[in-house]
């Protein structure tokens, strides 16, 4: 599998999981200079920024140590880029999806909600 085809697997049971909790897509792969966004979706007044993580069942790291300070920056903006330009009154929260696949089947899922703040230091909670 490609580096993107194991991105699109962790992507596709992200969504899968988001409209099973009850949450509505907004919006996949939103991308702006300087930043993308994998999955944004609403539900009950929150807004949710999504940062799906993909690894292998053997990676070095996990999903969720892979967004750095730098990639959250990259994320922030891109969120307030597209609030700025679609406009939510729903509180905005930043979430990170972990997908860990053996040889491209999903064996385990962790979703973090809240799982960093857009403090000016960007904290991770």
């Amino acid at each position: 599998m490609s580096t993107r085809d194991i991105g699109n697997v962790g992507e596709e049971l992200t969504a899968y999981y988001l409209g099973r909790s009850g949450y509505r897509i907004l919006c996949r792969n939103y991308t702006v200079r300087g930043g993308e966004i994998d999955i944004i979706a609403e539900k009950g007044g929150i807004i949710a920024f999504v940062e799906v993580k993909t690894r292998a069942v053997n990676a070095m790291d996990s999903g969720a140590a892979a967004v750095t300070a730098g990639k959250r920056r990259l994320i922030i903006r891109a969120a307030q880029e597209y609030l700025y330009r679609v406009g939510s009154e729903c509180q905005p929260r930043f979430d990170i999806s972990e997908v860990v696949l053996d040889r491209g089947k999903p064996v385990s899922f962790h979703y973090y909600d809240n799982a960093f703040i857009a403090d000016n230091d960007n904290n991770i909670l």
